[in-house]
């Protein structure tokens, strides 16, 4: 009777109670959650004007041109300043070439009535210039974005599908987004034991001269690091697959070029490919070709094309297209297939020489800018 009343009340009650109090603490939840997620829409968000992704000498370009229509302007970078050119290409490939130019001048000298001998070369000498050299330019790249007041970002950039770039855990957004990320060598993926020989990147980091070395390729690239390594003394060889090196240049020149070659100190292997390479237990390697086989090589550069960076963007997540081979496609105004994202340099297929690129730079920003200047003042 009355008492099972009082205590289906009392059990009732105490439900109610703590129905209430779940409720009111998911509810806390839910409300914490809310909270949380737009704090974290609002995370260390900056917003820049323009925002640039790659600090190689067309978005360091572009960046500070930006910067003289008094607008705000980021520049993210994950390695070294100043990009392919600077770090691992035309600076210290130029300064490697005047190097094997002395070595040609002193053998020279005797035919001219010089009594010189060339009894020894010091790599590590000329490897620790060049290095200072290249740290002296990264360090004025560094000044120089300081100077123009834009913002550098150390970091690995990758869209997120609102069209921020996450770098190390923060968000950076800016109207208008530049990739120029440049590119970078390739080993072959065709051949045996490709990984044993290193790309022109690999080819900066060397700390002897080696003895005996073998480059494939007949590009700018291959040409130029065969020429520095045989004259400086390195018994080298270039295996090309057509008859001529640089293909794809004036015809005359390279004819002329693939004759000069031709008289050494270089040896050069037309239609030759490499088949498979060995590595021996003494570190030295075996280059088996279609012609035949190397043997003792103690340095193999593959010299054999460059892929985009574009794989770590996460493009996919702004609609912006690539081609087959990874390049980013643009039109005629290097505009991409998403709104407000931009590319240019060795991130797409054109124009991949640095004072091209630095003109294209700063004439696609003065244009943009202009263009949005004209749009507010309308």
């Amino acid at each position: 009777g009355s008492e099972g009343d009082t205590i289906m009340s009392r059990v009732l009650y105490g439900f109610i109670q703590h129905s209430s109090s779940v409720l009111c603490t998911t509810s806390a939840l839910s409300s914490s959650l809310i909270l949380s997620k737009r704090a974290m829409s609002r995370r260390s968000v900056h917003e820049y004007d323009y925002l640039v992704i790659g600090g190689g000498s067309g978005g360091i370009a572009s960046a500070r041109r930006a910067r003289e229509f008094n607008v705000s302007v980021g520049l993210i970078e994950t390695q070294r300043l100043g990009g392919t050119c600077v770090n691992v290409g035309c600076v210290p490939k130029k300064v490697m070439f005047n190097c094997s130019r002395h070595a040609e001048v002193f053998r020279d000298h005797s035919d001219y009535g010089f009594d010189v001998t060339l009894n020894s070369f010091d790599w590590n000498k000329i490897k620790e210039s060049r290095d200072a050299y290249v740290r002296r330019l990264n360090a004025i790249y560094r000044s120089n974005l300081d100077g123009s007041k834009v913002d550098f970002i150390q970091g690995e950039a990758s869209f997120t599908k609102d069209g921020a770039v996450e770098v190390e855990g923060k968000l950076y957004k800016g109207k208008h987004t530049l990739i120029a990320t440049g590119g970078y060598p390739i080993l072959p993926n065709d051949v045996p034991g490709a990984e044993y020989g290193i790309t022109s990147d690999g080819f900066f980091e060397l700390d002897h001269l080696p003895k005996k070395t073998v480059v494939v390729g007949a590009g700018y690239i291959a040409t130029e690091l065969s020429g520095i390594l045989g004259s400086l003394g390195s018994e080298t060889h270039l295996l090309i697959r057509q008859d001529c090196v640089l293909r794809t240049f004036d015809r005359t020149m390279s004819e002329a070029l693939t004759e000069a070659i031709d008289k050494g100190p270089v040896h050069l292997h037309k239609r030759t490919q490499v088949k498979l390479i060995e590595k021996r237990p003494d570190g030295h390697l075996k280059v088996v070709t279609s012609e035949g086989v190397l043997d003792d090589v103690d340095t193999l550069i593959w010299a054999v094309g460059r892929k985009p960076h574009t794989e770590t963007l996460k493009l996919d997540q702004v609609g912006v297209k690539v081609n087959a081979f990874g390049y980013i496609i643009v039109d005629d105004y290097q505009n991409t297939s998403a709104k407000g994202i931009y590319a240019l340099g060795d991130v797409c297929e054109k124009f991949h020489l640095t004072p091209a690129l630095n003109i294209f730079a700063i004439l696609y920003c003065s244009l943009m800018l202009h263009e949005e200047e004209a749009r507010h003042k309308r």
